[in-house]
């Protein structure tokens, strides 16, 4: 998990270098234009694509969504979810990329969640459900397709797609097909939770215990039972998340995720504008999923 300080101390992991492999901000100085350029591409994309918005999924303030319909009947769904190590950022600062998979011919919808500290990750992890539950009851008002669902994330958001891959929906809702969530997709995802409870910058938001890390961490589950993940990573990251994007392969398999890929020159950030860059080799995974 975590690189040892010295031999006199081999079960205490070494905090300082956990907060140099997990603080993506640091280690990508610019990250501040990448994320004022994709609020401004936002707002574009909701003045000029059909969509409702800060639809309510559940009770809690931040259990809203904003859907885009797709263009003709039957289309695929995309459910994206959102990073921000489960305690930042918002669904506004992502409407671009559902202009992207629009113009890849799907439905698109982005939720919000309770960020952290103010909910738990596994409690995150239900509302996120609860958002995918509504995709699929709502499909056909968006043009699509509730058997044509798949949910792709970036890095917290990772992890929360792979946990849609897994969920045992029939237990959540009985009123759910076993199968909601046929493939999914991670960009630079978290799937061991087990570093972040010792990476202090982290923890503090998170309050991650052992059994949150044992529930919520993906590559600690069993494979689900069907469907495929597509893991992808920037090659330009830490190791950590190098580790972790092979990590869930190892875990699963590869017949669950038959890739798990560390994609050259790019970073924690500029993976995600690679997802909406046609000819990219993340945008031309992203269609493959949806197809």
């Amino acid at each position: 998990m975590a690189r040892l300080n010295d031999s006199s101390r081999r079960d205490q992991p070494d905090t300082q270098w956990l907060e140099r492999m997990y603080n993506n901000r640091l280690r990508v100085p610019e990250h501040g234009d990448h994320l004022a350029r994709w609020s401004a591409e936002s707002a574009l994309a909701r003045r000029s694509l059909p969509c409702e918005l800060d639809v309510p999924y559940g009770d809690a303030p931040r259990e809203r969504l904003d859907a885009f319909a797709a263009k003709g009947k039957g289309a695929p769904l995309v459910v994206f979810v959102h990073g921000g190590y489960w305690k930042a950022l918002d669904k506004s600062v992502h409407s671009f990329i559902a202009a992207a998979l629009h113009d890849a011919g799907a439905a698109v919808v982005v939720p919000n969640y309770t960020l952290a500290p103010q909910a738990s990750i596994p409690q995150i992890t239900l509302q996120v459900a609860r958002a995918v539950g509504w995709s699929w009851r709502h499909a056909r008002t968006l043009n699509a397709d509730p058997r044509r669902i798949s949910v792709i994330g970036h890095s917290a958001g990772g992890q929360l797609a792979a946990m849609m891959l897994a969920c045992a929906w029939k237990v959540f809702d009985p009123e759910l097909p076993a199968d909601v969530v046929k493939r999914a997709m991670g960009l630079s995802g978290l799937y061991d939770l087990a570093p972040l409870m010792h990476t202090p910058s982290l923890q503090e938001a998170l309050r991650l215990t052992p059994q949150q890390v044992h529930d919520a961490s993906p590559a600690r589950l069993p494979a689900p039972a069907r469907g495929r993940f597509v893991a992808v990573v920037g090659g330009d990251e830490s190791g950590e998340y190098l580790r972790q994007n092979r990590l869930i392969q190892q875990a699963w398999g590869r017949e669950r995720v038959p890739l798990a890929a560390a994609l050259p020159g790019l970073n924690h950030f500029s993976i995600v504008d690679a997802l909406v860059t046609r000819g990219t080799r993340v945008n031309r995974l992203a269609r493959e999923l949806v197809r």
